[in-house]
């Protein structure tokens, strides 16, 4: 393995909606102490971690909360969890990331305009639960066009958007399908590009760079949903790994491997990609 070559794709790691979350909370909890927030800030145990230890405590329920300042995470939530934070007087910080406030938008936006929203998007995951708050009862979201078929649902006007993490080509896909399925009987489609240009261009980074790579390994969180898409498009180019730090890369994996690809998910920290790639080396 002496001549190994680790290289790191061209965009990866933390985005700037994390980092501005970081920075905003860190601020808050050296101002007041301590804070809560409503779920974990981005889906990465050791960024989750680092937090708790500056006073930033996630809690799962609004009914947990102690303190009177809770955080919104960059996966944003609904609009009756924003009433129900207030009606308690707790003291809302937002660090919704502007990605998914513009989703956010639209999703309102279509459903003032009279259309039904389909959410291409995991239906349990923090960021579409809190899109579907924004379409009332007009919203259903699915990554699955049979889920669609037992929905019932048959609007005469239908709007799509996307959870921002997905990847192009699904959705592209999943909009195509749904052409099909429901196409000749609707009045008006609209589909709004909701998808985040930073998951897209290090989701491109990424494939460019298993291309010309023996392994990748991606560095993040096992429920991160933007570091499960890197390993999905990388997987069909090479073997794929994905580890959430440094230790749990297994040594059989590099044997005969001369190029290793390094990526990592949106809310992975940088020291974390830093580790990955020195114990590489030191390999």
């Amino acid at each position: 393995m002496k001549n190994m070559k680790v290289e790191k794709a061209e965009k990866l790691g933390l985005c700037f909606g994390v980092r501005r979350a970081i920075k905003l909370l860190k601020e808050t909890a050296n101002k007041y102490g301590e804070i809560e927030t409503l779920g974990p800030v981005a889906h990465n145990r050791l960024l989750v971690e680092a937090l708790v230890n500056l006073g930033v405590k996630p809690i799962n329920h609004l009914d947990q909360a102690q303190g009177k300042i809770l955080a919104i995470t960059t996966h944003g939530t609904s609009p009756a969890v924003l009433s129900e934070i207030r009606a308690h007087h707790i003291h809302i910080i937002d660090t919704t990331c502007h990605i998914v406030r513009k989703a956010q938008n639209a999703a309102k936006e279509l459903v003032e305009a009279g259309f039904d929203v389909f959410i291409f998007g995991d239906a349990k995951h923090s960021e579409v639960k809190g899109l579907l708050g924004w379409t009332g009862d007009k919203g259903i979201a699915t990554l699955n066009m049979k889920q669609l078929y037992s929905s019932g649902k048959s609007p005469s006007r239908l709007g799509i958007i996307s959870q921002t993490t997905q990847t192009r080509s699904a959705f592209i896909e999943f909009a195509r399908q749904l052409m099909d399925v429901v196409g000749p009987k609707i009045e008006e489609i609209r589909l709004v590009n909701t998808l985040c240009k930073v998951t897209q261009g290090q989701q491109e980074a990424a494939i460019k760079l298993a291309r010309k790579s023996q392994l990748m390994i991606v560095i993040g969180g096992g429920n991160s949903a933007n570091a499960r898409h890197l390993v999905e498009i990388c997987s069909p180019l090479v073997e794929t790994h994905l580890v959430e730090t440094a230790d749990e890369v297994d040594t059989s994996w590099l044997v005969g491997r001369h190029h290793i690809g390094i990526t990592a998910g949106a809310s992975t920290p940088d020291e974390a990609v830093e580790e990955l790639i020195d114990k590489l080396r030191s390999l």
